[in-house]
């Protein structure tokens, strides 16, 4: 089995729908991942969703929305919540492409800070390809590859969001001390082994520890 992690989003500026992107606007709030999607027989769409910041203020924009038919939240500063809400077409088309093919999405599905979806396709190469075929024809959607490979059960979610590259970069850090305490070893000995520059270690390592920390604190 092979996974493909991607970056969605539309092709066009904006959001993949008129709620998230009321809920994206909302600075008051943070929207940290997706759980579960599903699309209903009732052409409504379930989504169990986790987020942070201003409950009240989320719960304003779900009450005042003409999409949302309904919701629960659950916690305080950090909560889940669960929604059922109008899909727009692009929203269907997506959700009935994917439920169609021989893929399944590996969860929670992280929001970027740009809006997108980063999301993590399990399947076969030939199903990748044709899930993405359909659903650009027919949607407004992009896909940007992020990366892909053989999938192992036994790594971490967290793992797959940084690239091959980086997980050697990080590897090597830590099995020659950087990240002891005392610290062991310097950026310097952490790119001599690798044989990159110091300048391009030292930015592997910023977006590792970025990737690693951002899911920490979700």
């Amino acid at each position: 089995m092979r996974y493909l992690t991607v970056l969605v989003h539309p092709v066009e500026s904006g959001s993949f729908h008129p709620l998230g992107e009321t809920l994206s606007n909302a600075s008051e709030i943070e929207r940290e991942a997706i759980h579960h999607v599903e699309h209903l027989a009732d052409d409504t769409v379930l989504l169990f969703a986790e987020g942070s910041g201003d409950r009240d203020r989320y719960e304003d924009i779900m009450r005042d929305s003409p999409h949302v038919v309904d919701y629960f939240v659950s916690g305080v500063d950090r909560w889940m919540a669960v929604s059922q809400f109008e899909p727009t077409d692009a929203t269907r088309c997506l959700l009935e492409r994917q439920r169609e093919s021989n893929v399944v999405i590996e969860t929670p599905i992280y929001f970027t800070a740009d809006g997108s979806l980063r999301i993590t396709y399990l399947g076969s190469d030939a199903a990748f390809r044709e899930l993405f075929r359909d659903s650009v024809e027919e949607t407004a959607i992009a896909f940007d590859v992020v990366e892909t490979g053989d999938y192992n059960p036994d790594e971490a979610a967290l793992t797959r969001q940084l690239t091959t590259r980086q997980r050697e970069v990080l590897e090597v850090a830590v099995e020659i001390g950087y990240y002891s305490a005392p610290r062991q070893s310097t950026l310097d000995d952490v790119a001599n082994v690798v044989g990159i520059a110091t300048s391009t270690e030292g930015e592997h390592l910023r977006k590792v520890e970025e990737s690693v920390f951002g899911a920490f604190v979700r």
